[in-house]
């Protein structure tokens, strides 16, 4: 049976590292904001039916942002953590067969190419967009201080968006808010539930905005993308 595909964008956050006046999703670059370039991506691929987006209580800013009234979505109430935010979502999906594909809402920058790529997957697992660290890493202690240089060769970077077949992506963070366990993205969840998620070499413009100089860079990469 052919499966739905319905995409997830937690953008409940404030995004306090940015130092700005409202949250980073609605920061402009080239005349757009941020969450309405991440919305188009996902609103223009064919493979996706439905984009449910999980918005802070009484966001005062998205009443003001059109794309947000586009027929492909559906809003709903976010949490206080990405993982809350993320179920609300997953909560209000009724259909059957259905996978999720959950993307920050502060990542403009994915490809088509990418977004393909990911979506290709297929068994139960599912899959992340990541790269490889090619920066040393370090390992501190609490003063700052290094202790540690860590072995790169098999770490990798997590992006999004992180591709779950529906339920099992809902039974794994319902589980891991249940137990408070740390969870900073789904792969994190699904591999709490025993999963092992795949890695899909993607692009390392796909940023995600989270301090003040990352909008420069999110601009230039977009204006070569529309080039």
């Amino acid at each position: 049976m052919s499966r739905k595909i319905i995409a997830i964008i937690p953008a409940a956050g404030v995004g306090s590292r940015m130092q700005a006046d409202k949250p980073k999703q609605y920061l402009t670059i080239l005349g757009k904001t941020v969450l309405q370039h991440t919305l188009e991506i996902m609103l223009s691929h064919p493979a996706i039916s439905r984009v449910i987006v999980a918005l802070g209580k009484n966001d005062p800013y998205a009443a003001e942002l059109a794309v947000l009234f586009h027929p492909k979505i559906q809003l709903v109430e976010g949490g206080a953590t990405r993982a809350e935010s993320v179920l609300s979502a997953l909560n209000a999906v009724s259909e059957e067969h259905v996978w999720a594909l959950v993307h920050d809402a502060a990542r403009p920058c994915l490809t088509t190419p990418d977004l393909d790529k990911l979506l290709a997957t297929t068994d139960e697992n599912g899959a992340i967009l990541a790269v490889p660290v090619t920066d040393t890493v370090k390992r501190a202690n609490i003063a700052g201080n290094i202790i540690a240089t860590e072995d790169r060769s098999q770490l990798w970077q997590a992006q999004t968006p992180q591709f779950f077949p529906l339920d099992l992506l809902k039974n794994a963070l319902n589980t891991g808010v249940r137990q408070r366990l740390t969870i900073t993205d789904e792969a994190s969840a699904m591999e709490f539930a025993g999963f092992q998620p795949h890695l899909v070499m993607g692009r390392r413009d796909n940023i995600k905005i989270t301090r003040p100089e990352d909008l420069a860079l999110a601009e230039f990469y977009l204006t070569r993308k529309i080039l």
